[in-house]
């Protein structure tokens, strides 16, 4: 059984941490392994190291990639040691994972996301994120954990656009922004984003959605 704690490309949905421990109980029941896909949920963003960790769930194994070097491509995974067993020496290999310029890089980014101390900064910063956003007229509601969001635009705010549309209208005025749905704007900023840069961003989404 494969599932992201937060599904970030389907639109930000996060499980019900209910559910979550649900699936662990019928994995057990049924001697299934539970992996958890954190390559956008892990490493902090959500306001845990791992997206898992808000429902108390263990999960059999683990893949990570993306943030865990900062953007140099590396992917790894870790699991149980009686499901680790069950590798041996080239039975799983890709491009950049084991290599030692990937794997310095993925050290490096560990050991500055322990020192930022990554999981305090997303929930402060994804807090207010979070409350700037679900102030804005045109935003029916806000998903996610941490410092990875969904903003859920009103059709009145779209006004017939897309979130895609929204998003390159955003773009256009210097913000990155994701539209994930056709009406959902996703968030990911960096850890370091600063309470003046969240309301800078947050006031170029408002002026997009007047627009509308």
């Amino acid at each position: 059984m494969i599932l992201e704690p937060i599904q970030a490309e389907g639109g930000v949905n996060d499980a019900d941490d209910d559910y979550l421990r649900g699936v662990r109980q019928i994995c057990d029941e049924r001697g299934i392994l539970l992996v958890m896909d954190e390559i956008q949920a892990g490493m902090g963003r959500t306001g845990a190291w791992f997206g898992f960790q808000h429902s108390g769930v263990k999960p059999d194994i683990v893949t990570m990639a993306k943030g865990i070097a900062n953007g140099m491509p590396v992917g790894a995974i870790w699991a149980r040691d009686d499901v680790a067993e069950a590798f041996g020496p080239g039975d799983h290999g890709s491009t950049y994972a084991g290599q030692p310029l990937a794997l310095s890089a993925a050290r490096a980014t560990l050991a500055e996301l322990e020192r930022l101390d990554a999981p305090a900064l997303a929930r402060s910063q994804g807090l207010t994120l979070r409350t700037a956003l679900e102030a804005l007229p045109g935003v029916a509601h806000v998903r996610g954990r941490g410092l990875l969001l969904g903003a859920e635009i009103t059709a009145e705010a779209l006004a017939g656009r897309t979130g895609g549309q929204v998003a390159q209208a955003c773009l256009d005025r210097g913000l990155v922004v994701n539209g994930v749905t056709p009406t959902t704007l996703r968030l990911t900023p960096p850890f370091i984003i600063t309470d003046d840069q969240i309301d800078e961003a947050v006031g170029i989404i408002a002026s997009v959605l007047e627009e509308g």
